[in-house]
């Protein structure tokens, strides 16, 4: 019994990881734009490109085996939020979407990441163990960051669901440290 969940386990694995193989190797292709970067040169990129081969290798698996394939699975890279490839709307030779389900026509796992970034916030002070923040992000989403002072522990709640937590004497070691 044990001998066949781990030969499942192991195809399964093996499976999921193929299907990441083609993508938009967004990992890759941020240590390439390092390479172009660092200097203005192409000769000298062509030997920090030589320096940086094995960096390469661990970037292509990485690619390879976890960002391609989540790429695959969600319909997005986490990293730059590129549809996958194979989403793709093109001319082809082969027209099957038709004759399939709708469930087989899309990623089946909806995108990990939130590509949402801060656009405004405004803090406003409710009572004297009390802050709010209330945010509005670049797509048009809004949030509230309610921050709670008990004792020497303050609490931060974002829409009412508690995020972190932290104590006083970690918040003036951060400021004492950004000073």
């Amino acid at each position: 019994m044990k001998k066949t969940f781990i030969k499942v386990v192991a195809m399964t694995a093996v499976a999921i990881s193929l299907s990441g193989c083609v993508g938009s190797m967004a990992v890759t292709g941020k240590l390439m734009q390092f390479n172009v970067e660092v200097v203005d040169n192409r000769y000298a990129r062509a030997g920090v490109n030589f320096l940086l081969s094995p960096v390469y290798a661990i970037t292509t698996a990485a690619d390879y085996i976890v960002f391609n394939s989540l790429e695959f699975w969600t319909g997005k890279n986490p990293i730059n939020g590129s549809p996958h490839i194979f989403d793709s709307k093109t001319e082809t030779m082969l027209n099957i979407n038709d004759d399939l389900d709708d469930s087989l026509k899309t990623a089946p796992v909806g995108p990990i990441t939130l590509q949402r970034t801060y656009e405004t916030g405004q803090f406003q002070q409710i009572d004297e163990n009390t802050i709010q923040m209330d945010i509005t992000y670049s797509n048009g989403d809004k949030a509230t960051l309610l921050g709670l002072k008990n004792d020497n522990q303050v609490s931060y709640f974002i829409d009412g669901v508690l995020v972190a937590e932290t104590t006083i004497e970690q918040l003036q070691e951060l400021a004492a440290s950004k000073a």
